[in-house]
């Protein structure tokens, strides 16, 4: 059953701090989703459930003692449930076990919204964000070595690809993720960002000047123009 005054009420499970910190950034810009426990073990969130009622769970999987899968197992009256794991191999099994959702770490904030959606039009409340509801974008969340990092859009000078990563360049320095260029690229506006080269994007702002191939940065870094993306280049600088 769904919260009595229209809001969604979740319960995030996870051993990892900064997942936590992922799920709740990404629900303050939802004025229906409510976090109202943190459960760092699975054994933990039994107490918890006793005591509260739960609409959903953002549940990861592998956590000590008790596994996240093995913990949705004895639960009598399940709540509705959305996966947040790193590991693809177990989403065959999690949706056998009737899960809504699963999100692959690091997942975006338009992945995440969509799976909440879900939930709530399972739940029976309007699909999508609803009146009132800002849903706000201006940051990515990217895994770094083994932290989720929070970067906002207005940081992001430019990307670079770099084999199996990319490089998020803030100014002189670089963040390195294993990510996609591509992939990248869906999450940003596309009204602030340039694909300019098959491994570069460029913040528009930050443009100095097109000469021949090459577009020169405001910090004087010169980045080469693909021959695919020369003709779109081109109309932007002359506007």
């Amino acid at each position: 059953m769904s919260s009595p005054t229209n809001t969604i009420s979740a319960l995030i499970i996870d051993d990892e701090p900064l997942a936590h910190q992922v799920v709740e950034a990404y629900a303050k810009n939802l004025d229906f989703l409510n976090i109202i426990g943190n459960c760092h073990r699975a054994t933990e969130a039994y107490g918890f459930l006793s005591r509260e009622q739960v609409d959903l769970i953002f549940l990861d999987i592998n956590m000590p003692k008790l596994q996240g899968l093995d913990f949705l197992r004895t639960l009598e009256h399940k709540p509705r449930v959305i996966i947040t794991s790193a590991f693809e191999e177990y989403a065959i099994e999690s949706f056998e076990l009737q899960v809504s959702d699963y999100l692959l770490k690091p997942f975006r904030f338009t992945r995440f919204l969509r799976a909440v959606n879900k939930v709530r039009s399972e739940l029976g409340e309007n699909a999508g964000a609803g009146e009132g509801t800002e849903a706000r974008e201006d940051h990515l969340f990217v895994k770094v070595d083994r932290q989720y990092r929070r970067v906002e859009f207005a940081d992001i000078h430019s990307l670079e690809s770099y084999g199996n990563y990319v490089k998020i360049w803030t100014g002189d320095s670089f963040l390195l993720t294993t990510r996609t260029l591509s992939g990248m690229m869906e999450e940003l506006p596309s009204a602030d960002f340039l694909k300019i080269h098959k491994s570069h994007v460029v913040r528009k702002a930050l443009v100095d000047y097109l000469e021949g191939n090459q577009l020169v940065m405001k910090n004087a870094q010169v980045l080469p123009v693909g021959k695919l993306q020369r003709e779109a280049v081109r109309e932007w600088v002359k506007g």
